[in-house]
């Protein structure tokens, strides 16, 4: 089972203005919106290709939608690194990787 976990800076950046943005009007809700998506950050642990390849970005980056979101992130030897977490009504290209 896998049980390296990296979260790139992007990543948490995005996490702190999604949580920022929902608690303006409700901190419980906030907190279970990020929860949910970490959670889902576990499972990619134990589950890898879960999500969807997306050659289009680069290789070995994946995505999967938890709610609202998409997380993207990549496969590595023994766990994940997760790139982004994004709307999912936002559009992405190439650019939002480098």
């Amino acid at each position: 089972m896998a049980n390296r976990r990296r979260i790139r800076p992007e990543a948490d950046i995005d996490l702190d203005s999604i949580w920022s943005f929902i608690a303006a009007d409700n901190t419980k809700a906030a907190d279970a919106v990020i929860d949910r998506i970490t959670d889902t950050f576990d499972l990619l642990l134990t589950m890898p290709l879960a999500g969807r390849a997306r050659p289009e970005f680069g290789d070995n980056l994946r995505s999967i939608v938890v709610g609202n979101y998409v997380v993207l992130y990549a496969t590595l030897p023994g766990g994940v690194d997760i790139a982004l977490v994004i709307s999912a009504r936002r559009d992405i290209d190439e650019d939002d990787f480098l």
